[in-house]
């Protein structure tokens, strides 16, 4: 089953700037999956919808890891 805490530790020791990198690329991801999903066709929905949720986990591991590595000023 799916844990509710994102696993961080693969990012340790990223720059606030490359974590910000990250979290946009994966939230470009997102778009680029949820777009793909409503083009599908019947047949191959339930994996593009299935790829779409994986890009969402993706997107919330990359925010935590840009909200662990943010400035304190950024975080308060």
């Amino acid at each position: 089953m799916f844990t509710t805490r994102p696993n961080t530790t693969l990012l340790a020791g990223r720059s606030h700037q490359e974590a910000l990198e990250a979290w946009r690329d994966a939230a470009d991801i997102v778009g680029v999956r949820w777009q793909i999903f409503l083009d599908a066709g019947s047949e191959s929905r339930p994996g593009a919808f299935a790829r779409y949720v994986a890009a969402l986990d993706a997107e919330e591991a990359a925010a935590a890891e840009l909200a662990a590595v943010a400035p304190t000023a950024l975080a308060a």
